[in-house]
C-alpha cells in the first residue's frame, strides 16, 4: 500500500466533504490513543483554525489525558478539557450502580458523545469519529458512543495500517507505538480484551488463513453478533 497515496487522498476527501455541506469545522474526542490522533491531524490539515479537541475524562486514567495533550502540543490543536466524573457519578445515584461492569463503562463514551455534540451544534462544526476498519469489523466500539459521529474518516481502515499513516501524517512516535486501549478501565487493552492481536485479525480481514481455529471462530462470533452496530435500528415496513 502507497500510505503517503492514501493518506493524501483520506485528507481530500474528508476536506471535500466539509466542503460541500458547509461545515465550519470539526470537532472530535482527544482520547490520547492513535484513532484520535490521527483524525486531529486530519482535522488540523483541513481546519488549521476550526480544530477542536475535547478531552473527557470520566473517572479515566491520568496517563490518557498526558498524552493527549502532548498530541495537542505537538501539532498545535486547540482542547478543551471537560471533566465528566461527576456527571457520571450523578446518573448512577440518579439510577443504579450495575454489577455489569460493561454496562457502567458504557456509559462514558456516550457522556462523551453527547458533550461532543453540545459543542458541535454550538459551534457549526461536525463531529468526527475515531473509530478504524478493525474495530469496525468487530463492533469493537460503544453503540452511540464512540460510534456516534457525522463522518467517519478511518472506518474503512485497518488498525495496522492505521499506524503507517499516523507516520505520514506526522506523529510522534510515542502515540504510535503505545497499546492501544479505549482505557475503560486501568491495565486495559485492545488486545487483552480481545484474545488476539490486530495483526492476526487484520490479516484475517484481507482474507488469509489463520493458524488457531478457536481464534477464527472467535472473530467470525464477534463479528456476527455485533452486525447490529453497524446498522441502522431495524424498522418495521407498512405495505
Amino acid at each position: 500500500m502507497d500510505y503517503k497515496k492514501v493518506t493524501e487522498d483520506l485528507v481530500k476527501w474528508v476536506g471535500d466533504y466539509a466542503k460541500k455541506i458547509g461545515a465550519k469545522g470539526f470537532i472530535f474526542g482527544l482520547s490520547g490513543g492513535i484513532d484520535s490522533a490521527v483524525i486531529a491531524a486530519i482535522s488540523k490539515r483541513i481546519f488549521p483554525e476550526n480544530s477542536l479537541g475535547l478531552i473527557m475524562p470520566c473517572d479515566s486514567i491520568n496517563e490518557d489525558r498526558e498524552d493527549a495533550l502532548k498530541v495537542a502540543k505537538e501539532i498545535n490543536l486547540e482542547t478543551k478539557t471537560i471533566d465528566l466524573t461527576s456527571t457520571f457519578d450523578e446518573l448512577m445515584k440518579a439510577s443504579f450502580i450495575s454489577g455489569n461492569r460493561m454496562a457502567k463503562s458504557n456509559i462514558k463514551p456516550r457522556l462523551r458523545m453527547t458533550t461532543l455534540y453540545y459543542y458541535a451544534q454550538d459551534l457549526g462544526y461536525l463531529v468526527l469519529g475515531p473509530s478504524n476498519g478493525s474495530e469496525m469489523y468487530l463492533g469493537y466500539s460503544t453503540k452511540y458512543g464512540d460510534s456516534g459521529a457525522d463522518l467517519m474518516p478511518i472506518a474503512n481502515i485497518l488498525k495496522t495500517d492505521i499506524f503507517k499513516i499516523a507516520k505520514e501524517l506526522g506523529l510522534p512516535e510515542f502515540i504510535i507505538n503505545k497499546k492501544p486501549s479505549a482505557g475503560l478501565w486501568l491495565g486495559q487493552t485492545d488486545e487483552d480484551e480481545m484474545g488476539f492481536t490486530y495483526e492476526i485479525l487484520d490479516a484475517y480481514i484481507r482474507g488469509e488463513k489463520i493458524p488457531e481455529p478457536e481464534i477464527k471462530e472467535k472473530i467470525d462470533k464477534m463479528h456476527k453478533n455485533s452486525e447490529h452496530k453497524r446498522k441502522l435500528a431495524p424498522r418495521f415496513e407498512l405495505k
